[in-house]
């Protein structure tokens, strides 16, 4: 490897009386001064479409890129141990592209919040760097700050955060239409401050969202709205094509791991009413693992959203997002994550999205349109 060296990640030009370095993605190259030029504008153009700063300190992209064939060190944490290396399969690709930079920029303008910065998604490059028509961006509605503290999210919390904005769902139409995309997910913060927990302010967002784009597939993400029925039934029948909301751990370990006005068997009753107020309409769940869960329990969880009428599922890992949250109990293996997806083929759900860095709303519009429309 001649001319080349690693370094850290980053982007940098250094400029001395020799040649110039130019080093991107951890990969340098000696350049001569006649090839300068180009060389700089070609990390202008990579730059141009990548991340930024911010996104590095919101933890957006990873510092590590190294490729795994197998994996030695642990993978269970021991009593008394304070946390578990990072296994090299949960290490991403720096995101880049055209839509990612495109996606970013619009939401900036139009003062737009996603949970899939908020909430340090790792996928965040891949779902928005998608082929046209299956790019997913997840907008969360209802501003960036919950009323609820579940012990695994990231999301900011207060007990009365700011009003909602009226012109949110217009605002949210508007920028949908704007991208051309065919799929678009929805979700929300909590908001127990409001009487009808938000549930109107959802439905008028998915009306708007019909009527800017009649052919738009809307998946929404929906709180528990308290167990409220007929706020559920206010979402599930506002023209929504995909209702989701997530049952994120076993029975067991739901009061240790979510705020206590979220219940294992009231999100079961969420998502059951919802198939009952529109049979034709697709539910979701997804479930998070690595909090201490046995197999026995990850199959009842399973067979109870199954039972509930749930189409499609997800299972990922738990990633501890800051010191303050629940620490990883164990990094579950690809193989494993294979395995769970085949036992949810099994059950019949529609799709069963199983893998380390899959999350609820993970290339959603790829997922559906090719495991639902098509077959």
């Amino acid at each position: 490897m001649s001319g080349l060296s690693v370094l850290s990640h980053g982007s940098q030009i250094l400029s001395r009386r020799g040649p110039i370095i130019v080093s991107y993605a951890g990969v340098s190259k000696q350049v001569k001064p006649d090839e300068a030029s180009g060389s700089v504008d070609k990390l202008r153009s990579q730059l141009d479409t990548g991340p930024d700063l911010s996104d590095f300190i919101a933890g957006v992209v990873p510092r590590n890129q190294e490729e795994w064939e197998e994996y030695q060190g642990k993978l269970k944490l021991e009593k008394g141990e304070k946390r578990l290396r990072l296994p090299p399969w949960l290490k991403t690709e720096i995101p880049m592209g055209k839509n990612f930079s495109k996606l970013k920029k619009d939401l900036r303008g139009l003062k737009l919040a996603t949970v899939c910065e908020e909430a340090r998604c790792p996928n965040i490059g891949e779902c928005w760097g998608g082929e046209k028509g299956t790019a997913t961006a997840t907008i969360m509605l209802m501003g960036d700050t919950c009323t609820r503290g579940c012990k695994f999210c990231s999301v900011k919390t207060a007990r009365a955060p700011p009003p909602l904005d009226p012109l949110e769902p217009v605002n949210t139409a508007h920028a949908v239409a704007e991208w051309g995309l065919d799929y678009v997910v929805l979700t929300s913060v909590d908001r127990d401050d409001i009487p009808d927990a938000g549930a109107s302010h959802i439905a008028e967002t998915i009306r708007e969202l019909k009527i800017a784009k009649p052919e738009l597939t809307v998946e929404c993400l929906t709180p528990d709205f308290a167990g409220d029925l007929a706020c559920v039934e206010m979402v599930a029948t506002s023209g929504l094509d995909v209702f989701a909301h997530n049952i994120e751990t076993v029975e067991a370990l739901t009061p240790f791991v979510r705020d206590p006005r979220a219940k294992y068997r009231q999100t079961l009753s969420v998502l059951k009413h919802a198939k009952e107020c529109k049979p034709n309409l697709v539910t979701k769940s997804s479930i998070m693992l690595g909090l201490g869960e046995t197999d026995e329990e990850i199959e009842q969880t399973m067979k109870d959203l199954r039972e509930v009428g749930v189409d499609c599922l997800t299972l990922g890992q738990y990633m501890q997002p800051t010191k303050r949250h629940l620490k990883v109990k164990e990094y579950v293996t690809p193989a494993k994550f294979a395995h769970w997806e085949k036992i949810g083929k099994e059950m019949g759900f529609l799709y069963t999205a199983s893998g380390p860095l899959v999350r609820s709303s993970y290339k959603a519009g790829e997922f559906f349109i090719k495991n639902i429309v098509e077959n």
